[in-house]
């Protein structure tokens, strides 16, 4: 199980040492939105603010490409992520690609 801490943005983690690298793995969600969640919306963009129904899909659609990607790491045998990073694509109108990718490696307590 990889425990939160050990995945990180950076290429090194403070009181590890990398001694295996499992090489790039990510997690992918493709979305869309609802016609309701779309109508929902729709009325905090004309008067502005927040739109939370956006948010809450954008929120739910990183958790899951986040914890597809761990998944990924956990079953090529690593036990930490490094350079992890997010990137989202529209792959047509309305349709959203969430991406999360990083390096898996095997991590070692040095303290």
């Amino acid at each position: 199980m990889i425990e939160h801490h050990l995945v990180v943005t950076t290429l090194e983690i403070p009181a590890y040492r990398i001694d295996r690298s499992y090489g790039v793995v990510r997690g992918i969600v493709v979305r869309s939105r609802s016609v309701v969640g779309s109508i929902g919306a729709s009325l905090p963009t004309i008067f502005g603010g927040n739109i939370t129904l956006y948010t809450s899909l954008c929120e739910r659609a990183r958790r899951d490409a986040y914890e597809r990607m761990v998944s990924e790491a956990e079953a090529a045998g690593a036990n930490a992520i490094v350079a992890m990073r997010y990137d989202a694509t529209e792959v047509a109108s309305g349709i959203t690609e969430v991406l999360c990718y990083g390096t898996a490696v095997l991590a070692t307590r040095t303290l």
